[in-house]
């Protein structure tokens, strides 16, 4: 019986184990494109990024101005930096984005104590350092003149991906503020020019569009 048993355990620690190093691979190799997918660049939060995003948006402005303004990933999170940031767990560091498929994505460094402790992270607390990388990943919507929102349709800390129905819960755990009505439960709201009607993402570039004058 006692031999039995000891087997018994040696498998649940053998199965958990190889889920462990399988989610440790896979999330080593997300930013690893396979033979012929693009690659994935991370750019970093910069001064320079964010004047070229202010100046393609405000000559998208101009009543002569095309329709829309494609830039780079790099350059819309910089310029939307000040706005995000109020909305960013407070330590976040080194915060860097990329366009991966049609999602945008931010990543930064954070302290776990942003989120309100272990008790907000439930388990998987247990399994996190003090400071992880939390990466955020989702599509803006503008949600009437003025006002957009980043929603959040994933949220990853260190190598674990939090479930889909818990991150509007680890949202109002670090985000400021009162919320603009309208704001979706997973959305971090952004103030945007009024002309601003529609940001969407493809080729790893995010497009802006403004509402014909």
């Amino acid at each position: 019986m006692m031999r039995a048993f000891g087997c018994f355990v040696l498998v649940l620690l053998a199965v958990a184990a190889g889920w462990f190093l399988r989610d440790r691979i896979n999330m080593r190799d997300r930013d690893t494109p396979a033979a012929g997918d693009t690659v994935i660049v991370w750019e970093p939060i910069t001064s320079e990024g964010a004047e070229r995003a202010r100046k393609a948006i405000e000559d998208l402005g101009a009543r002569s101005a095309p329709v829309f303004a494609s830039l780079r990933p790099g350059d819309v999170s910089s310029y939307i930096f000040v706005a995000l940031a109020r909305q960013l767990p407070p330590s976040a560091e080194r915060i860097e984005s990329a366009v991966i498929g049609d999602r945008l994505h931010v990543r930064a460094s954070v302290k776990l104590s942003d989120f309100g402790g272990a008790g907000a992270l439930g388990p998987l607390a247990g399994f996190l350092g003090e400071r992880e990388t939390m990466q955020l990943g989702g599509y803006f919507h503008v949600i009437r003149p003025g006002l957009a929102e980043f929603r959040v349709t994933s949220l990853q800390l260190g190598n674990f991906s939090v479930p889909t129905n818990l991150i509007p819960r680890l949202i109002r755990s670090f985000s400021k503020g009162a919320r603009p009505e309208g704001v979706a439960e997973d959305g971090l709201p952004l103030l945007v020019p009024p002309y601003l009607a529609d940001v969407r993402i493809a080729g790893g570039r995010v497009v802006l569009y403004r509402n014909p004058q």
